[in-house]
């Protein structure tokens, strides 16, 4: 078999892999509508549809995963390819941890919603940062999808904004615990709500800089902003 036949069966494989953790990447996204409209209608039935999408997102990981360690298996990728398929793999880890964070959303709203103060809290407040999170996410899929290391650095200056957000909310609840204890039950449950969304923006984040480590062969985990912006020049 030809060197250039085994290399185009390699990049066929490399597409299909791809398409796999785009269509794991709108599943998610799906996801999180759903979480985020579940929140603003305070809706069981549709929280319910998020806990359901669980596991189909759960085994998309295994399945993917699967196809990687069979790709590395038999092709044997030299340095270059190998960071790919290892960017892949942790691309899909945070997809899938991504769908665990909607799903804890949805968690939360059924316990908000069952406590019956959900309307005297400021749980609107929050679909400002879940909105910002599920559009740093799509940023950062479509960013994969066209390895595009500037949108990546941009990606990264946005996760900054929903770290604030984040900070401002946990200081208004805060202040409705300190004013009406009755109310602490409730705030935590938003409380833990708010740090799964913080944490979708992480995951974006990663994501992110994997694009960076695949384009660069840099791995800019825990670098400051100017290395990050050194690195993909």
């Amino acid at each position: 078999m030809s060197d250039k036949h085994i290399s185009s069966q390699f990049d066929a494989e490399l597409n299909n892999i791809n398409s796999r953790v785009m269509e794991l990447g709108g599943l998610v996204e799906s996801q999180i509508r759903q979480a985020i409209y579940a929140l603003s209608q305070f809706n069981v039935d549709v929280a319910n549809q998020v806990t359901e999408s669980e596991a189909r997102v759960n085994a998309m990981e295994i399945e993917i995963d699967r196809e990687l360690s069979s790709i590395i298996a038999r092709r044997q990728p030299t340095a270059g390819d190998l960071r790919l398929l290892i960017a892949i793999s942790k691309t899909t880890a945070n997809l899938e941890r991504v769908g665990d964070e909607a799903e804890k959303i949805a968690r939360m709203v059924r316990s908000i919603i069952r406590s019956g103060s959900a309307r005297s809290l400021p749980s609107t407040d929050l679909k400002v940062a879940a909105d910002m999170a599920s559009g740093l996410l799509r940023k950062a899929l479509d960013a994969f999808a066209r390895l595009d290391t500037a949108a990546a650095v941009s990606i990264l200056k946005e996760d900054d904004l929903i770290d604030r957000e984040f900070d401002g909310f946990v200081r208004k609840l805060i202040t409705y615990m300190m004013e009406d204890p009755r109310t602490i039950s409730a705030s935590l449950d938003l409380l833990f709500l708010a740090k799964a969304i913080e944490r979708i923006g992480d995951h974006a984040k990663n994501i992110a800089e994997f694009i960076i480590y695949i384009v660069k062969g840099a791995d800019v985990r825990h670098t400051t902003m100017e290395q990050i912006e050194s690195a993909v020049r």
